[in-house]
C-alpha cells in the first residue's frame, strides 16, 4: 500500500469565507433508500437522477451536461445582446459576424425555400471530376469540407514539441467506429440498416434517382468497410509509439506513389514540406494500393456522401432531419432534436470561439474563481508531488524525473492571456449559411497550415474559455481549466473546501495524473516523447494498469456487453489518482483546522460525495453501448464505483467492510499513483 503523510502547511483558500458560512452537499442529491456500503453511486446520485429525468433531447443528462446547458442560455444571452449593439451594423466587427452568422442559422424560411441549392455547386465539382482532377479536388475537400480517405494537420512535432510539423492519418468512417462495419449483432445490424437508409435520403435530397441512390450507397459501404478493416482499433489509437512515424517527403513519395503529394500540398497553399509525420503506416499502406482499385465513380460517391453528411446541420429542416434520426435517434436514442437556437448557436460558438469567450469570462467568471483556482492547483500539485515521493514501486531516479516534469507543469485557468484574431474571417449575410461557414472552415484549415514549419505557440489555448471541460496536453506538458467549468456544482465559492476538492479539486488531479498516465508518461517535462523510466518502474507501472484493465474489463454495461478496461485505461487512471491527489490536498490545507461536519455529514463524506455527483447522470441504454465503443471515458456510474472500491480512506468514510458490495479486499485492489 501507498502511505501519504499530511504535514504541508495549511491553505489560504478557505480565507474567502468561514466554513462555518458555507454549504454542505445538497442531500435532495441524495438516495436515502440505498445503501452506501452496497451501491455508493446510487446513495450518492440517486435523487439528483430522479429529480432531473432524461429530457427527449437527450441520450445521456447529467451534472456534466447541466453545466453545458445553462453556459449555453449564458451564451445565447451574449449572443443575442450583440444583435442590439451598434457594432453589429458595421460590417467586419466581431458582433456583426456573430450575429450575422447566428440569423443565417436561424433564418428556418431561407433555409427551407435553398433547400440542397447551397450545396449543388460543391457536388458539381465532384461529379465533373476527371481522373486528372481528383488530387486537386481531394484538397479542395481537405480544405474545410470533408476529410475522404485521409486527413493531414500541422501540429507539435512529438519528439521535438517546440515545432510544429505536418501530420498525415486516418480518414473518418460515417459510422465513427470501426466495429460497426466489422462485428455482426443485433445493435450494429440496426445501426447499419438506418445507415443504409439514411445515405439514400441524402442522396434523394439532392436530387438522385433511386437506381443512383443504390448504387452510391453499395460504393460507400464496399468502400468504408473495407477502410475499417485497416484502421487501427480504438486501443491502438492510444499508444503514442504508434502513431509517431516520421518520413521525408522523398519516403513518402517513395512509400505512397499512387497519391500526387506535391500536388496535394501545393493545392492547399503548402508547396514546402520536407516532412511529415504517418500515424498510421498500415493505414496509408492500404490507402495507397487502394485508391488504384477504386472507379472514378466509386470515388465521386464516397466523396459526395462524406461532403452531404459534413454540410447537413448548415441546411434545409430535411437534411437535419435525416442527420438527427441517424446520428443522435437510432445511435443514442434521443428523442427529439435540440431546439433550433442551441443547435444554430454552436457554429459562431465555435468559429469565433475566443472573441464570444471574452464576453463570457467578463460576464460570469469573476476574479476571485480565479484566485481560487490558482492555489488550488498548487495545492494539488504539491500533493501530487508527495504521492510520486511515498511510491513504493518507483525507483529513486524515476521519481526525480517525475518531480521535474511535475513542477514544469503550465497551468491555464480562466481564459487566455492573448485573444485569437478573426480578422480573416467575413460573414457575408448575402451568401448563404453553408457558403459563410464553409469559408470559415477554409480560414481555420489554412490557419493551422500556416503554422508548418514554427515554433509551437504555448501560449494558445485548444479549448475556449466558455468549454465545459478540461485537458492536459502531453506536448506542451500543460493542464487547462476554462471558466465554463469553474461553475457549480463542480466549483463553488459558497460551499465548503472538502466540496470544492472532491469535485474541482479531483477534475484538477485527474488531468495532472493524465501526464503520468498510460500514454502521458511517455512524455517528459519538456513535452518530447522520450522513455525517462527506469525499465523496472515501467514493467510495474504495466503490471498496477493491468490490474486495472481487469477491473474494468469485468464490469457489464449491458447483458453480454462488457466495459472496454484497455480503451479506458487513461482516465480510469487519471480518475483514481486525481481522487487520492485531491484528497491530500484537503487534509493538507486543513491542517491545525477543525474538520467539522456539516447537516450531519463528515469532511470525507462530503469529499466523496461531491465527487460523486460530479458524474450523477441519466442514459440512454443505445447510449451506453455507443460510448462503450467510442469514448475513451468509463460511465459514470464506472467512474464512481469501480475507483472508489480501490481506497480504504473511502471504506474508513463509509464503514466499508468485507461482505459489503462496496469492498475489494486490499489484496485485490490497485493503487498507481
Amino acid at each position: 500500500m501507498n502511505r501519504t503523510i499530511y504535514n504541508i502547511a495549511s491553505s489560504p483558500l478557505s480565507s474567502f469565507a468561514d466554513v462555518s458560512s458555507k454549504h454542505g452537499i445538497d442531500k435532495a442529491n441524495l438516495d436515502m433508500g440505498t445503501d452506501p456500503r452496497q451501491d455508493f453511486y446510487m446513495y450518492a446520485c440517486g435523487g439528483w437522477m430522479k429529480n432531473n429525468p432524461l429530457g427527449a433531447e437527450f441520450s445521456r443528462f447529467g451534472t456534466f451536461d447541466q453545466l453545458r446547458e445553462n453556459a449555453k442560455k449564458q451564451l445565447k444571452n451574449l449572443i443575442l445582446n450583440l444583435s442590439e449593439n451598434p457594432e453589429a451594423k458595421i460590417k467586419g466587427t466581431i458582433a456583426q459576424k456573430v450575429s450575422d452568422l447566428y440569423s443565417l442559422g436561424m433564418d428556418s424560411v431561407r433555409l427551407n425555400r435553398d433547400g440542397a441549392a447551397p450545396l449543388m455547386p460543391m457536388i458539381r465539382r465532384i461529379n465533373d471530376m476527371k481522373p486528372e482532377d481528383f488530387t486537386a479536388t481531394l484538397a479542395w475537400l481537405h480544405n474545410g469540407l470533408g476529410g475522404s480517405f485521409f486527413g493531414t494537420g500541422v501540429g507539435a512535432d512529438a519528439k521535438n514539441a517546440d515545432m510544429n510539423i505536418m501530420h498525415i492519418g486516418e480518414a473518418g468512417l460515417g459510422l465513427g467506429d470501426r466495429d460497426y462495419y466489422l462485428e455482426h449483432n443485433e445493435t450494429n445490424d440496426r445501426i447499419m440498416a438506418a445507415y443504409e437508409k439514411y445515405v439514400k435520403r441524402m442522396m434523394e435530397l439532392v436530387g438522385y434517382d433511386e437506381n443512383a441512390c443504390q448504387r452510391v450507397w453499395d460504393n460507400v459501404i464496399a468502400i468504408e468497410t473495407e477502410i475499417a478493416k485497416k484502421k487501427k482499433t480504438r486501443e491502438e489509437r492510444r499508444n503514442p509509439q504508434l502513431r509517431y512515424n516520421m518520413q521525408s517527403m522523398e519516403e513518402i513519395n517513395k512509400n505512397y506513389p499512387n497519391i500526387d503529394w506535391e500536388g496535394y500540398f501545393k493545392s492547399l497553399g503548402l508547396p514546402k514540406v520536407d516532412k511529415a509525420n504517418v500515424s498510421s503506416l498500415k493505414y496509408m499502406e492500404f490507402i495507397n494500393e487502394y485508391l488504384p482499385q477504386l472507379t472514378l465513380q466509386q470515388i465521386k460517391d464516397i466523396m459526395t456522401v462524406d461532403l452531404v453528411t459534413s454540410s447537413s446541420n448548415l441546411l434545409s429542416d430535411d437534411f437535419q432531419e435525416a442527420n438527427f434520426e441517424m446520428f443522435d435517434h437510432t445511435m443514442s436514442g434521443i428523442e427529439q432534436m435540440e431546439p433550433r437556437w442551441k443547435r444554430v448557436m454552436t457554429i459562431p460558438n465555435s468559429m469565433f470561439g475566443e472573441a464570444v469567450g471574452e464576453l463570457y469570462v467578463n460576464k460570469y467568471f469573476p476574479e476571485e474563481n480565479k484566485i481560487y483556482m490558482k492555489e488550488l492547483v498548487e495545492n494539488l500539485r504539491k500533493a501530487l508531488g508527495k504521492h510520486i515521493d511515498n511510491l513504493s514501486w518507483m525507483s529513486d531516479d524515476t521519481k526525480a524525473k517525475a518531480r521535474e516534469k511535475l513542477s514544469s507543469f503550465t497551468v491555464k485557468i480562466g481564459y487566455p492571456d492573448k485573444w485569437k484574431d478573426y480578422s480573416g474571417i467575413q460573414i457575408d449575410p448575402s451568401k448563404t449559411y453553408l457558403e459563410n461557414v464553409s469559408e470559415a472552415s477554409r480560414w481555420y484549415v489554412q490557419d493551422n497550415y500556416q503554422k508548418l514549419g514554427k515554433p509551437v505557440d504555448k501560449d494558445e489555448w485548444h479549448m475556449t474559455p466558455q468549454t465545459v471541460n478540461a485537458y492536459y496536453n502531453p506536448t506542451t506538458n500543460e493542464i487547462c481549466f476554462p471558466a465554463g467549468i469553474l461553475q457549480a456544482p463542480y466549483f463553488d465559492l459558497s460551499a465548503d473546501d472538502a466540496q470544492n476538492y472532491g469535485a474541482i479539486g479531483v477534475v484538477i488531479g485527474h488531468e495532472m495524473t493524465h501526464g503520468f498516465d498510460d500514454s502521458g508518461r511517455q512524455f517528459d517535462k519538456n513535452g518530447n516523447m522520450a522513455d525517462w523510466w527506469n525499465p523496472k518502474d515501467a514493467e510495474k507501472f504495466n503490471a498496477l494498469a493491468d490490474k486495472l484493465v481487469e477491473q474494468f474489463d469485468a464490469v457489464e454495461v449491458a447483458p453480454g456487453v462488457h466495459a472496454n478496461g484497455r480503451f479506458t485505461l487513461g482516465e480510469n487512471i487519471a480518475d483514481q489518482g486525481g481522487l487520492r491527489v485531491a484528497l491530500t490536498a484537503y487534509l493538507d490545507s486543513m491542517q491545525g483546522k477543525e474538520l467539522k461536519d456539516i447537516d450531519g455529514l463528515s469532511p470525507l463524506k462530503r469529499f466523496y460525495l461531491a465527487y460523486a455527483n460530479v458524474w450523477a447522470n441519466n442514459i440512454r441504454d443505445e447510449e451506453i453501448l455507443s460510448r462503450t465503443k467510442t469514448d475513451p471515458h468509463s460511465l459514470g456510474e464506472n467512474r464512481v464505483n469501480v475507483t472508489l472500491r480501490n481506497l480504504q480512506p473511502f471504506f474508513d468514510a463509509f464503514g466499508i467492510k468485507e461482505g459489503d458490495k462496496m469492498f475489494r479486499p486490499e489484496s485485490e485492489r490497485v493503487v498507481i499513483w
